[in-house]
């Protein structure tokens, strides 16, 4: 590939899609972290959403949670355990599954999630503006229909 030749202009056709999809994921997830940051949720850092990220941690098992987020389960209960001790969640038992635990949002937690989603409504509104409404509609159709294919099971 000519363009991973030093000098050479990278062009678009030869990125790949990896690439494509993660560079705008992760600026998202700093921008979310930056606004959560400066609404008043200064203690919550980048690798937070793993468990944030959609559609959620409340009411779900740490072990679904870590499969999600593609992490292990002793990373992600990590993870819980931070922001349990910030006071965004708690862990406690299933009701009527024996020793089986899911995460719950505390009010704190569920103001930062309704933020997040705030923000990430914002960040729809100026794509739109970006792209233009018909062209962002089809973005989202297209990464809906890879979303929903048998491509990423």
């Amino acid at each position: 590939m000519t363009s991973l030749v030093k000098n050479q202009p990278l062009r678009t056709e030869d990125i790949l899609i990896g690439a494509l999809l993660r560079v705008p994921a992760q600026a998202i997830h700093r921008r979310i972290i930056r606004e959560l940051n400066a609404s008043g949720f200064e203690d919550l850092r980048l690798p937070h959403i793993a468990v944030f990220q959609y559609p959620g941690p409340d009411g779900v098992r740490p072990g679904v949670l870590a499969e999600r987020a593609g992490v292990s389960k002793q990373a992600m209960n990590q993870l819980l355990g931070s922001l349990e001790v910030l006071g965004y969640l708690i862990r406690s038992d299933a009701p009527g599954e024996g020793r089986m635990r899911v995460v719950r949002f505390t009010r704190r937690g569920a103001a930062a999630y309704a933020r997040i989603h705030d923000i990430l409504i914002k960040i729809e509104h100026e794509w739109r503006n970006q792209l233009g409404p018909k062209r962002f509609l089809q973005f989202k159709l297209l990464l809906a229909s890879i979303w929903e294919s048998p491509l990423v099971q």
